[in-house]
């Protein structure tokens, strides 16, 4: 295969030899015709319809070389985007098996959250439960201390009312004491 310079180069090599035969039969036929010759403007005729036919030959030549070349040109670089389309067909399966690998390692941890979410949300309504619960007996022995305060308060003052009434009792008994006393010394006054 040749390179593209090389081609060029031939191309215009053929091209050039096509102009160059037809300028020639131009020529040739310019000439015979400035002659007068009729045998010659006859000859020149013929030789410039076989410079001509040549030319057109040449140029048809060059045509359907550049054609295969083109055709050739197009297949390889059809080839090369197969290539790129396979490549890139695996990179795209790659990436798709690992997006879906990391799509289910996600949703995976999603659900694993969803559930760690739920049963902390159980846990914290049991705690909500039971704080309430507490803090209701909290509020009961609350108002049962307040109750108790309240008895002890009343019983409290009813001791000291009874330790009194039991010291006035104490000190009416010993006035009754003393004037039993005085009353049974009293008798032996009299009888003396």
């Amino acid at each position: 295969m040749s390179s593209p310079k090389a081609r060029r180069r031939q191309r215009s090599t053929r091209l050039v030899v096509a102009v160059v035969l037809i300028v020639l039969a131009a020529l040739a036929v310019a000439g015979a015709v400035l002659s007068g010759s009729w045998l010659l403007v006859t000859s020149a005729a013929v030789l410039g319809v076989v410079l001509g036919a040549g030319a057109t030959r040449i140029t048809h030549s060059e045509l359907m070389l550049a054609r295969q070349d083109a055709a050739r040109d197009r297949a390889e670089q059809a080839q090369a985007y197969r290539e790129i389309t396979e490549v890139r067909t695996a990179e795209h399966a790659r990436y798709d098996s690992d997006m879906t690998a990391r799509l289910a390692r996600q949703e995976d941890a999603l659900i694993e959250l969803e559930r760690a979410l739920g049963a902390a949300q159980r846990r914290a309504a049991e705690a909500s439960r039971k704080l309430h619960a507490e803090a209701r007996r909290a509020q009961a022995a609350e108002t049962e201390g307040r109750s108790v305060a309240a008895r002890l308060e009343e019983a409290e003052a009813r001791a000291a009312e009874t330790a009194l009434r039991v010291s006035e009792l104490e000190q009416e008994l010993d006035v009754v004491k003393a004037e039993l006393e005085s009353w049974q010394t009293m008798p032996t006054r009299r009888h003396a």
